[in-house]
């Protein structure tokens, strides 16, 4: 199976307030080097990194060297635009995992358990100990991650589809290698202390 990591890094993290999350340091590295690192190191054949906000201060920042960075010009509509740009990417790909770059507790064990368990035509998502609900990171064959594109919509990305097939829906429990609590505002600058 050859499998497209995507790390939706677009953002300008208004909410936050310091800028694009893609940028926040993490182990000393930009937030988005690590994120790409661990997918890649986790399994991934290829990784795309989108981005879109600062997306020349990103790159100049970021050693994305390993990755396949691509940006949305249209960033700003909501996530939909940017995981249509990152599914769009990854046109030769049997399947794609789909990360988020402001989760910082995410490790490449979690990468490996998810695409293991993965079966073809299906979807396979990390859950934590806060509850049996999808979460990220998502591995997505790629057939369902064209038609959850299909479906997206501003700050939705692929939740519609998600939402509309549960029943195509394998829950993985992520929580011995790793959890989802992702950087929206200023209190959460603690998950960036390792």
């Amino acid at each position: 199976m050859d499998v497209t990591g995507i790390v939706l890094a677009a953002g300008a993290g208004s909410r936050l307030g310091l800028g694009p999350k893609a940028l926040l340091s993490f182990r000393g590295r930009p937030l988005v080097e690590h994120v790409g690192k661990v997918l890649l190191d986790g399994g991934c054949d290829v990784v795309v990194v989108v981005l879109g906000a600062s997306a020349d201060r990103v790159r100049a920042a970021a050693d994305l060297s390993r990755c396949t960075v691509v940006v949305n010009p249209h960033w700003d509509s909501g996530l939909a635009s940017s995981f249509r740009t990152g599914v769009s990417a990854a046109a030769n790909a049997d399947a794609v995992l789909v990360a988020l770059v402001d989760q910082p507790r995410i490790d490449p064990k979690l990468v490996r358990l998810l695409l293991g368990r993965h079966r073809q035509g299906r979807i396979t998502a990390a859950h934590y100990s806060n509850g049996p609900r999808v979460s990220h990171p998502i591995v997505f064959d790629i057939d369902h991650a064209r038609k959850a594109m299909d479906l997206a919509s501003e700050d939705t990305g692929a939740r519609n589809y998600l939402r509309q097939n549960p029943e195509l829906i394998d829950l993985v429990d992520g929580t011995p290698f790793g959890d989802d609590a992702d950087i929206d505002t200023p209190a959460d600058l603690h998950l960036l202390e390792d």
